[in-house]
């Protein structure tokens, strides 16, 4: 978390792991109802118990991001089972606007990165970068919910993070991801960048809703999420899951 999108050799690199399932609707449910803040829990292997969190979505074959601690990274292998504290899909903070949608965020996390409702039911949030809609490639279509929003460009070098909060202006994702003149969608950056058309860092969304009821401020270098907001919402849990 934190390093360049384009800072690595690699195709959309996440931080971390992804997690998939192998029966295709259980995958779609993992992606429906996996939130970013949600804990893991890893049930079997070397690093059984250890926890981790959710930090984003890829829509490609329904996978979920997952960043554990270094030391459990390198006990995990491929085919452990992780389990998911899924919650938060469906939840928004009280007194929003019903027209500005929340998705794809545990609770109390928008709080953490720094997205507070304002008076009148709308939202305000410090952003590294405000976006047109024209950069928004794969993933246009798709459920927000399932799929992230691919953040299109050619250049690895494009000054994101890994984790930094992105506004895109003119889009509406609260169902399937599409242009919408005078909406605004503010996500997370979950994955790097790539030099195929049509993709790039992936941004999974967290609010979308009326650009007057959205408001950003674009302050480039802003802290999004975090490892230590990850790390602390982990702390958090211990003791409150039981599987």
């Amino acid at each position: 978390m934190g390093d360049p999108v384009g800072g690595t050799v690699g195709e959309q690199v996440v931080p971390g792991l992804t997690l998939v399932h192998p029966d295709a609707a259980a995958r779609s449910a993992l992606t429906a109802l996996s939130c970013v803040g949600n804990t893991l829990t890893v049930r079997t292997g070397a690093a059984a118990g250890l926890l981790g969190s959710v930090s984003g979505i890829r829509g490609e074959s329904g996978r979920v991001i997952g960043v554990f601690d270094q030391e459990v990274l390198a006990m995990l292998r491929p085919g452990d089972q992780v389990a998911v504290r899924a919650v938060g899909q469906g939840g928004a903070p009280d007194g929003l606007d019903p027209s500005v949608a929340v998705l794809n965020a545990a609770p109390d996390l928008l709080g953490q990165l720094g997205v507070h409702v304002v008076p009148g039911g709308g939202v305000r949030a410090r952003v590294a970068a405000v976006l047109p809609a024209r950069a928004a490639g794969n993933g246009v279509g798709r459920p927000a919910h399932q799929w992230d929003v691919a953040l299109q460009s050619t250049d690895p070098a494009v000054g994101l993070r890994l984790g930094d909060l992105v506004a895109i202006d003119d889009l509406d994702v609260r169902h399937n991801v599409g242009f919408r003149h005078g909406w605004r969608t503010v996500g997370v950056v979950g994955s790097g960048a790539s030099r195929q058309p049509g993709h790039g860092a992936g941004l999974t969304a967290l609010v979308s809703g009326p650009a007057r009821l959205v408001g950003v401020e674009e302050v480039a270098g802003t802290p999004g999420l975090t490892e230590q907001i990850l790390a602390a919402r982990r702390a958090a849990a211990v003791g409150t899951v039981t599987w």
